[in-house]
């Protein structure tokens, strides 16, 4: 998955996604490429072609921040991607950058942060790793996803685990969504050794994951609606909100919440209680394993 030339991989990628008629382009019977072609980028964006096919081939490396904005519109890039392109564009400096520990340490969750969670008894909250890995939950968190093969990863659970299209109704979206997030996360670090193993062992195993790996999207794990439908208590509609947790650089916070007076929120009150009667033998949340560690 490592590449000498990740702008120009980016570049390549999207490019093939933007149909000429969207960028105001004649379509013509005999065209060969789906996408764009590099001279129509280069035209788009107001730099000449020879300039663009060095971009692509690695060949030229530092765009200025207005060719790289160009660039951007030329693409149809929306903000997320936009930002993951100009970060291309101009790496920080490996001195300078803050690496999260997981590289070369185990992931763990503030006890802070576990105190704290553990008060939220009708949130469902968890803390995820770098690659979407259930670091930590909280009570109603771990009934929100228990049941599965793949509970404790996010990325495997909507790509490898059998029951991923009953639990998730809107299935296409999460699991864009989802590859959208995870590269998102990873950032131009793209060698990680446990992003690595992720991807490959994923796009193995799934061809929609590399479908949608291949394609390069940026999407921001910010806020949504997300749609569940629950073994226990049914189907359930759930606002979230996910925070960095700037003590552990590459951890979010995923906090969950049903529309007051609704019935996701009697559903997710129901599953509070069944959660609550029902033994488990989880491990704590200090001591869930991650992924590498598994």
């Amino acid at each position: 998955m490592n590449t000498a030339n990740p702008l120009g991989e980016y570049l390549r990628a999207r490019r093939a996604l933007v149909r000429p008629e969207e960028a105001g382009l004649p379509v013509s019977r005999r065209r060969r490429v789906t996408g764009l072609r590099r001279e129509e980028v280069a035209m788009l964006a107001g730099v000449s072609t020879d300039y663009y096919v060095r971009l692509e081939q690695g060949r030229e490396r530092h765009p200025s921040v207005q060719v790289v904005e160009a660039l951007a519109r030329a693409l149809h890039l929306d903000g997320d991607a936009a930002d993951h392109l100009h970060r291309l564009a101009r790496p920080v400096p490996d001195a300078g950058r803050s690496r999260p520990r997981s590289r070369t340490h185990p992931e763990h969750v503030s006890p802070v942060l576990l105190r704290m969670m553990a008060g939220w008894h009708r949130t469902p909250a968890v803390v995820l790793g770098r690659c979407l890995t259930v670091l930590a939950h909280n009570a109603l968190g771990r009934a929100l996803f228990a049941g599965h093969a793949y509970s404790g990863d996010l990325v495997r659970l909507v790509f490898l685990d059998p029951d991923a299209r009953t639990f998730y109704p809107d299935w296409e979206r999460v699991a864009a969504n989802t590859v959208g997030g995870l590269r998102s996360v990873a950032g131009t670090d793209t060698d990680d050794p446990q992003l690595v193993s992720t991807v490959g062992e994923l796009s193995l195993k799934s061809a929609e994951f590399g479908r949608l790996w291949a394609r390069h999207d940026i999407r921001q794990k910010s806020h949504e609606t997300k749609r569940f439908r629950h073994p226990l208590v049914g189907e359930l509609t759930l606002d979230y909100e996910s925070l960095t947790v700037n003590s552990a650089p590459g951890q979010q916070l995923v906090v969950y919440q049903a529309a007051s007076g609704s019935p996701s929120e009697q559903a997710l009150a129901l599953l509070g209680s069944l959660a609550a009667e029902a033994p488990h033998q989880d491990p704590a949340p200090s001591e869930q394993p991650t992924s590498r560690e598994k």
